[in-house]
Parts: structure tokens; C-alpha cells; sequence
């Protein structure tokens, strides 16, 4: 393990040792002051944020761009002040920290028996949001987690995720895949965060007018089981509560080549993603190039 990957490592486990034990107030404040350091370095990331939002918010002036690069980024060491913290929260805080509307969508689907996926973008807090699944539907659920380095950090994320009642699985090629659709055909639920994925396998979308590519998965997993798929996106007010909704189903068309079907139904995602994305862009935490447009055509697919 390199010396940047032990430091890593060890920032992160500091963070989940002592973060989680202030007071919310105080982890509030730190958060905040946090990211308002990090907006004001300019740093790689922020610089990014704010090309995306140019997308997200197109005409915005260069004013209103920093003005939701600097929002963004306390909404996103809010997402890590409360990931955190997380595992130290009561039951009942969960419960009470996050609100979904027409929620039914799930429910009805899991009532009905047929698996659900649940596809998410880069929105306020996934964690938040799984945690809620488990807690206050007492439903669990199987989700997949990107290998990260060093091995000790991915360890942490996973261990972190399992405490919170979720499954998860390392995403590695077609043995997650067929995990998931077992899960599935079972009547269980799938969580998948599916807004980025530009491996050679990501389905090309239009995405605020530009092609971006994002992940097959969620689309080949209800047409090979049946399952529904559902849009899920979060944002976050001024309160301590988080705010989501859980978007109409995206069926499987009837026609076209599984090929074709994907292409359509990522689309479809896409699009329930961008609307809520353009309604509280300061709580898309998308600090990585995206679209293609961006991508250097001289490494090909990142």
C-alpha cells in the first residue's frame, strides 16, 4: 500500500470514528466549513463540478455557476457528514430523516411479489436513503460497490453498507450480474446507483442535450427478470430531513432487440434522472468528467 493509499485509508477511518460521535450541530458546522475550504482551493474537483453544472444549467453566468459549485459542495460534505454518522444514528432517526413521495410505486411492486430495482443518480444521499429502506420498510435489499484502493478502504465501504442491512456485492463482471437477477426472480429489491458508467459496456443516452454513457444493468436486469424497474431521485432542503421521490415504472418495450430495449429504457432513466436533477442541481454530487464530449479521445473509455 502506497503512502497517499495508507493516508487515504486512514482519513476515512477517522472519519468514521470520531465524525460520527459530535453532536449534529457540530458535525453541520464542520461540514459546511469543510466544504466552503475545499470551494475556495478550486481544486480539480470543484472545477469540475462547476463544468458540469454548466451543462445541468445552461446560460448560467459565471456568478451563478460559482454560487452552485459552492452549494454543491456543501451538499456534499453534508452527504458525508451524515454517512458518518450513520451508523451511530437511532432507528427512529432514520426513520425520520428522510421523506419519499409516491413511494407506493415500490411498495405495490414488492406487495405484488415481483422484484424491484431501484435506479439512483448521484443525488444527496443513497445511504441515507438504503438505510431508510431497511429501517423503516424493513425491507432489505442488494446493492454492488465499486473495488476501491487501497482493499482496506473498500473493506471500510463495505462494512459500512452491511451495517446499515445492506447486501453488497463487489462489481466485477457478470458474477454480480447473476447474483442480482437471483435476488430479483426471488422478489427481492435491488439498489443501483446508475447515472455514470463509461466502461465499453454503458448504454449511450442524450443527457441535457450531450451523449453520456450509463450502465445496461438496471434495464437488462428487469428484462431478464421481470423485475420493475423504478427512477429514484433525492434532494435536500433546508431542513435536516431529506426530500425524494420514486418515479413511475419504466417498462420493458414490447418491441426491438434486447439491444434496442436497453437503449430505450436507459434513455427513459436518463430522463427521470435529469429532471430531478435540473429541479436541485446543487445536490448532484457529479464531481468527474461525464460526458463524452469530455472524455480524452486519446485514452478512449475511462
Amino acid at each position: 500500500m502506497s503512502t497517499a493509499e495508507r493516508l487515504t485509508d486512514s482519513l476515512y477511518g477517522l472519519g468514521w470514528s470520531t465524525v460520527k460521535r459530535l453532536p449534529e450541530p457540530a458535525a453541520v458546522r464542520l461540514g459546511q466549513a469543510v466544504a466552503d475550504l475545499a470551494w475556495k482551493q478550486r481544486g480539480k474537483g470543484v472545477q469540475r463540478l462547476e463544468a458540469n453544472y454548466a451543462r445541468v444549467v445552461p446560460g448560467a453566468t459565471p456568478e451563478r455557476l460559482a454560487a452552485l459549485s459552492r452549494a454543491g459542495m456543501r451538499s456534499y460534505l453534508r452527504y458525508w457528514m451524515e454517512s458518518f454518522r450513520l451508523p451511530a444514528w437511532s432507528a427512529e432517526r432514520v426513520r425520520t430523516g428522510f421523506e419519499p413521495k409516491d413511494l407506493h410505486h415500490l411498495t405495490d411492486g414488492l406487495a405484488a411479489g415481483r422484484g424491484v430495482v431501484l435506479a439512483l443518480p448521484h443525488l444527496a444521499n443513497w445511504d441515507l436513503a438504503g438505510a431508510w429502506v431497511t429501517t423503516a420498510l424493513k425491507t432489505p435489499f442488494t446493492t454492488v460497490a465499486e473495488r476501491l484502493r487501497p482493499e482496506t478502504l473498500y473493506d471500510r465501504f463495505v462494512a459500512y453498507r452491511e451495517g446499515l442491512g445492506m447486501e453488497v456485492l463487489p462489481h466485477s463482471g457478470g458474477a454480480a450480474f447473476g447474483t442480482l437477477a437471483r435476488r430479483l426472480r426471488a422478489g427481492g429489491l435491488v439498489c443501483l446507483v446508475a447515472d455514470r458508467d463509461l466502461s465499453a459496456s454503458g448504454v449511450e443516452v442524450g443527457f441535457f442535450g450531450e451523449k453520456a454513457r450509463m450502465p445496461a444493468g438496471p434495464a437488462l436486469l428487469a428484462q431478464q427478470t421481470g423485475a420493475l424497474l423504478l427512477p429514484v431521485t433525492l434532494w435536500y432542503d433546508e431542513s435536516p430531513v431529506m426530500r425524494g421521490r420514486v418515479h413511475p415504472p419504466v417498462e420493458v418495450p414490447r418491441e426491438g432487440t434486447r439491444r434496442e430495449k436497453t437503449a430505450v429504457m436507459t434513455q427513459a432513466l436518463a430522463d427521470a434522472f435529469a429532471g430531478g436533477i435540473a429541479d436541485h442541481p446543487e445536490d448532484w454530487h457529479m464531481l468527474q468528467r461525464l460526458w463524452l464530449a469530455d472524455l480524452d479521445p486519446a485514452k478512449g473509455p475511462a
